[in-house]
């Protein structure tokens, strides 16, 4: 049997400038130093212990309370999952960034991990030397790092509130729902994404007026079990994008790891799918702002964009330029985002005409659109 959970009232609070203080979880003895050392050679990082199985881990959460925890999936006596689901039921603060195989087994591990509650995930490196794996796991969790920073920060107190949306914008370019025809809705999504996105799409309705494009920072093979467990859930058909193919209303598709997506319109007035190798666009493929560039371009005024959940600002220019042309702008709050990174400067620019918490952002899609009428 596992110990009660430790309520999390009764650990010691952390400053944000505090040094984030990492506790290593893998089964691997060689693994664990290749963490270890990718982590220690963080400036803003404390690595406070290991664990070798889920058990363990547990005795040493409630020992060290650290901010963060590295996880390995298959461990012997308790695995990753779960940790996660302890986690979940102790409601410590304590997070959780899961090193995944890249395989799509460990894609489908991955993504049931990030529903179980982890932060995020990188992949674990396995071409290379082991000082090569190291570099490489090194820049990934530095960015897993500052994320977790970030979702610390934001939780504390504030001085200076986000102004409104409203403030500096005109009455006359506000965007009305219904007062215009949407021809696609594009959602960019990041870290948080996945429970965010299972989250939200179920809400949609199946006969939603208008497509749906989705750019979900994740690598190759993610997307797909991605997209195949959200079908599971959504009344809405939900795929990974393929090169050329026409989305119809009713369909829902992920931009798939690795590629680039973009929108034409037929001369129909149809939504097609265009994949390319381009370069990443603020260090992304797939890159929301190459997508809504593209949709700027193809459907401009009549593009639904929704920025939700993630670290960095992929998707801020392309919210820019879609708002310019009349396009409405759905910006997550931050109360409800894992990082609210992206949707940062929609907001704070007044370039969102509605900021909603995760679980009205499905209504404000359908006010928008609307939906399909019945022959």
């Amino acid at each position: 049997m596992l110990s009660p959970p430790t309520t999390a009232s009764a650990m010691p609070a952390a400053t944000p400038t505090d040094k984030l203080r990492v506790l290593v979880v893998d089964d691997s003895l060689l693994y664990r130093k290749i963490v270890r050392d990718a982590l220690a050679a963080l400036p803003n990082v404390e690595v406070v212990g290991s664990a070798s199985n889920g058990r363990m881990a547990i005795e040493k959460i409630e020992q060290l309370s650290p901010d963060l925890v590295t996880l390995d999936f298959e461990m012997p006596e308790l695995d990753g999952p779960g940790v996660l689901r302890w986690l979940r039921q102790s409601k410590r603060p304590t997070r959780a960034v899961m090193l995944s195989a890249f395989t799509s087994e460990g894609a489908d591990a991955t993504v049931l991990a990030l529903q179980e509650g982890a932060f995020d995930f990188v992949v674990k490196p396995s071409g290379g030397s082991p000082h090569d794996n190291q570099l490489l796991l090194q820049t990934a969790l530095a960015a897993r790092v500052q994320a977790v920073q970030d979702w610390r920060a934001a939780r504390q107190p504030r001085r200076v509130a986000v102004p409104p949306p409203s403030v500096g914008l005109p009455p006359a370019t506000r965007v009305l729902p219904g007062t215009q025809r949407i021809g696609v809705v594009a959602i960019g999504v990041s870290t948080g994404g996945p429970d965010a996105l299972r989250a939200m799409l179920p809400r949609l309705p199946a006969d939603l007026a208008a497509p749906v494009v989705i750019v979900q920072h994740m690598p190759p093979v993610f997307t797909k079990s991605l997209a195949d467990s959200l079908n599971k859930l959504c009344p809405l058909h939900v795929a990974e994008a393929v090169d050329g193919q026409l989305v119809a209303p009713g369909e829902v598709v992920i931009a798939p790891g690795g590629r680039q997506m973009k929108v034409r319109r037929t001369e129909s007035g149809q939504v097609q799918i265009e994949l390319t190798n381009d370069p990443p666009v603020q260090s992304c493929r797939p890159s929301v702002d190459y997508l809504f560039f593209s949709l700027a371009d193809s459907f401009g005024s009549q593009t639904l964009s929704v920025i939700m959940t993630g670290m960095g600002y992929d998707g801020a220019e392309g919210c820019r330029r879609l708002h310019a042309l009349g396009g409405p702008v759905i910006a997550q709050n931050e109360a409800t985002c894992v990082v609210f990174g992206m949707p940062r400067k929609p907001v704070e620019e007044g370039v969102a005409d509605i900021v909603a918490p995760l679980s009205s952002i499905a209504d404000d899609i359908v006010r928008y659109t609307g939906r399909r009428t019945r022959p």
